[in-house]
């Protein structure tokens, strides 16, 4: 009789790509959020509020349909802004909180599907950030652009979140749950003030305006503006666009590097 000798070589676990991975981290944290109301009523109504309340009024700035299309765009950035620093800053901090966080951090596939997950997500919310503030200026306001005019606002206004992004990443990872909360604030507003995100820095006093041009939101302001109305771009906007974005790549990098040297040597 032929024996007959049982294959004891362990089964391997079927391989999962980066990309499926970073795409179940995105649904994952997307399903988190939108699964508690206040954190999707805080991401998306709070930039068109502030339309409705501060610029639909203002007849002479609402009915002017370049005047109107700039008001938009610069509230456009602050929702993009305020999206990245809250959604990155927190959010990173409280999953750092988590007893999970650890075990996820010690898997083989690295923090790269994760982190590609979490920015996916927060573009996602930035977008839909971006939906109250252009209905409302659609429907209420003069505004009026071209069909390639909003969609190179849109991108740029994307695009310009990258250094608001690192900037929440780096809350996220220095911070402790309770005090990146305190620290997003504080960061977000006064940008958003100093940068022309709230009032045009045509009404700024000469040393603030002078100031404002090396802040990163009103760099992206100018960048979103220029998009939509045609208005020449100050040659300050992208270099210190850039500067920020790769000044805050390198702090993010450490602050990411610090975490994982406390947590896990």
């Amino acid at each position: 009789m032929t024996a007959v000798v049982a294959d004891r070589t362990p089964a391997r676990a079927p391989r999962i790509s980066g990309l499926r991975l970073s795409v179940v981290h995105f649904r994952y944290g997307f399903l988190e959020t939108i699964r508690v109301p206040m954190a999707v009523l805080g991401t998306m109504l709070f930039p068109g509020l502030a339309l409705l309340f501060f610029v639909v009024p203002q007849r002479v700035v609402a009915g002017d349909p370049v005047a109107a299309a700039a008001a938009t765009a610069q509230l456009a950035v602050f929702a993009v802004m305020s999206t990245s620093v809250f959604t990155y800053g927190i959010g990173v901090a409280e999953d750092r909180a988590q007893p999970f966080d650890p075990y996820l951090r010690t898997l083989p596939s690295g923090p790269w599907p994760r982190m590609a997950g979490r920015v996916l997500n927060g573009t996602v919310w930035s977008l839909l950030g971006l939906v109250p503030p252009i209905l409302i200026a659609a429907f209420l306001t003069e505004a009026s652009v071209t069909w390639g005019q909003f969609l190179a606002g849109v991108l740029l206004a994307m695009v310009s979140g990258v250094p608001f992004l690192l900037i929440g990443l780096t809350i996220g990872y220095l911070m402790s749950s309770k005090a990146a909360v305190a620290v997003a604030q504080v960061v977000v507003f006064p940008l958003a003030f100093a940068g022309g995100l709230f009032l045009p820095p045509e009404s700024f006093p000469g040393w603030l305006d002078t100031l404002s041009t090396y802040l990163p939101s009103r760099a992206a302001r100018d960048l979103v503006v220029s998009a939509v109305t045609g208005d020449a771009l100050p040659a300050t906007a992208l270099p210190v666009l850039a500067a920020w974005t790769v000044l805050f790549a390198v702090v993010t990098a450490y602050a990411y590097r610090r975490d994982e040297g406390r947590r896990f040597h």
